[in-house]
């Protein structure tokens, strides 16, 4: 039987994989790889947003390069590999790292301490064909990443990823059942009651401590400008509630006029396009960053414009013109953060794109504004989505602990040692 470390190997070798090559022969477990590979390919195809096929290759254990060499390149520029700059070459790593300007490499190819787990290389670890799994298996497989400690909300992920790739196989014919379809709730993943997110809650001061670390962050190339009003204009995009997927997707395009109000075009979940209004604070941040880049870059593209003039450059690029990855941003945005000094020196750590979403639902909600507008501003699928956040207006003026108290405390002086004091 093969080793965990024999199935890491011969799946990283679908890295080399051009969209026009032949498969790789060779799967542990797997008699017919090219044909297994075709399905794979034929169930990530039917999610337009190129950020969702990745998250779900990923999951599984899928290299990234390989998804976007059999689903064609990310629609809205591949990032895997490093983007090409101006001149058509390949960017280096150092070129790609451009959001931090000072040489500090993204982290291409770095992997989660549970991609070993990820279910296709645990398949391919015990040598046993996917479409082969049981519900048994399924559940095997839970109990130890669970046992490798991954979160629950990990495990609600992964299992949702895998039920989602079942039920593409079960339609086609392929298997005669879900294997991941189980009861969610005896496997302690129910999400009948929601749990508390641990996403941190930023205030509206911390994210103005984020523009104002943005705007000075150091750099020493002589394109300190440019580096500087690329980060305002990155936090600036998230404080409008955008998915970091939704952001680095973002063209130059996407920007338009409408009613003679800025806003932006943005592709979110399941192919779905939402109008995302501009704040003054984002737009200034977007224009002057545009602004700059255009000079720099000796571009006689308008900053603001319809969508008759139609430009496919992405809206947040590296120094070279490509478009920038989520690590990109991730680590940028942490740069920020430590940037920021005692307003974050708490949670820089842990900052990261999702964190400023989060802080748009809650300081929406904490300022009344209504809950319709909140769900349709980041494209929830359901107001509950959004209601999910109002935990974040917990606060100590709203809760009932403190009437509790009192009462018990009021309590213990009407008790007959008390009257006979």
């Amino acid at each position: 039987m093969p080793t965990d470390l024999d199935a890491l190997v011969v799946l990283e070798t679908l890295r080399a994989v051009p969209a026009t090559a032949e498969p790789v022969e060779d799967w542990p477990g797997v008699e017919d790889p090219a044909e297994l590979q075709a399905q794979i390919a034929d169930w990530l195809t039917q999610y337009a947003n190129p950020g969702t096929r990745k998250t779900y290759a990923y999951a599984l254990g899928l290299p990234v390069a390989w998804v976007d060499a059999v689903t064609g390149p990310v629609g809205q520029g591949a990032t895997t590999g490093g983007p090409a700059s101006a001149d058509g070459r390949r960017s280096t790593a150092a070129e790609t790292s451009g959001l931090g300007g000072a040489g500090t490499p993204p982290p291409v190819g770095r992997v989660g301490v549970l991609h070993h787990l990820a279910w296709f290389r645990w398949c391919a670890g015990r040598g046993m064909d996917p479409r082969a799994a049981t519900g048994g298996d399924v559940k095997a497989w839970l109990h130890q990443l669970d046992a490798a400690g991954a979160e629950k909300r990990t495990r609600q992920r992964m299992l949702s990823t895998l039920s989602a790739f079942y039920g593409h196989l079960t339609e086609a014919g392929v298997v005669p059942a879900n294997p991941a379809a189980l009861n969610r709730a005896r496997l302690g993943l129910g999400s009948t009651a929601r749990d508390a997110s641990p996403t941190i809650r930023l205030t509206a001061g911390q994210l103005r401590a984020l523009l104002d670390a943005a705007a000075e962050l150091p750099n020493r190339t002589r394109h300190r400008d440019l580096y500087a009003r690329r980060a305002v204009a990155v936090v600036g995009l998230l404080t409008l509630g955008l998915r970091v997927s939704e952001l680095v997707g973002l063209d130059r395009d996407s920007l338009v006029l409408s009613g003679g109000e800025p806003m932006l075009r943005v592709l979110g979940k399941g192919g779905l396009h939402r109008e995302v209004y501009l704040t003054d604070l984002a737009a200034t941040a977007l224009t002057d960053y545009l602004a700059e880049r255009d000079r720099t870059s000796d571009a006689a593209t308008p900053a603001l414009r319809g969508r008759t003039s139609a430009n496919r450059a992405p809206m947040i690029a590296t120094r070279g013109g490509g478009r920038c990855s989520r690590f990109d941003i991730n680590a940028l945005l942490r740069r920020i953060a430590v940037q920021a000094g005692p307003a974050l020196a708490e949670v820089a750590d842990r900052i990261h794109p999702h964190a400023l979403r989060h802080a748009y639902v809650t300081i929406a909600l904490e300022q009344d504004a209504r809950i319709q507008h909140v769900q349709a501003d980041v494209g929830h699928a359901t107001i509950a989505t959004t209601q999910y956040y109002d935990r974040g207006r917990r606060t100590r003026d709203t809760t009932a602990a403190d009437l509790v108290a009192a009462a018990i405390q009021a309590a213990g002086t009407d008790t007959p040692a008390s009257r006979e004091g």
